[in-house]
């Protein structure tokens, strides 16, 4: 009795698993590359935004540094270390903090951000949200740090909503700033990119 191998014949290939959904059931969208001068807007108006003379609340979000974390995490080749010293730099002297401290936490920041910027992109907003708070909670309490080091007060417990409300405008900026980037849905399906 002559046993068969299970062999395949030359040329054919196994079958290809089928494709699965992403999570969630969304369609995933192919996204146009970011416009560098997009980039440098969104900087320049978080900066903005965080200059206007709304007083010194310490539970004000931080857009500076939420947009240099999600540039970070989405182009980390464009907008890296150097511009986030930079910018820390500048949010410095406009608010008479010692010189350097926010430029530490904004270099800190986009550390991090590169380095997690990898595993980040495989989660919904909503998830990247719980992922980029500790983040943010790490650089209100280094800026806490050195701002008592160098003579400052406590500014109560209200100080640390800020990093919650970051969390929390995380889908929402996430959504604006890819917006521009979104790719309308081609119907033709001869040419699926």
């Amino acid at each position: 009795m002559k046993l068969r191998a299970n062999r395949r014949r030359p040329g054919l290939s196994p079958p290809m698993p089928a494709a699965r959904p992403p999570a969630g059931g969304a369609r995933e969208v192919l996204l146009l590359p970011a416009n560098p001068w997009f980039i440098a807007l969104t900087l320049a108006l978080a900066l903005f935004i965080d200059f206007l003379p709304l007083g010194r609340l310490p539970w004000l979000p931080d857009l500076v540094a939420l947009t240099l974390v999600f540039w970070n995490v989405h182009q980390p080749r464009r907008v890296g270390m150097t511009l986030a010293f930079v910018l820390g730099l500048v949010v410095d002297v406009q608010q008479g903090a010692v010189l350097g401290q926010h430029a530490l936490i904004y270099t800190v920041l986009s550390y991090f951000a590169i380095t997690l910027h990898r595993r980040l992109l495989w989660f919904p907003p909503l998830q990247q949200a719980l992922h980029v708070l500790p983040l943010f909670f790490a650089a209100q309490l280094l800026q806490l740090l050195v701002g008592m080091w160098a003579g400052g007060t406590f500014p109560g417990w209200s100080f640390f909503l800020a990093p919650v409300l970051q969390a929390m405008l995380w889908p929402l900026w996430t959504w604006l700033l890819l917006a521009p980037q979104r790719r309308a849905p081609d119907p033709d399906r001869n040419r699926p990119l």
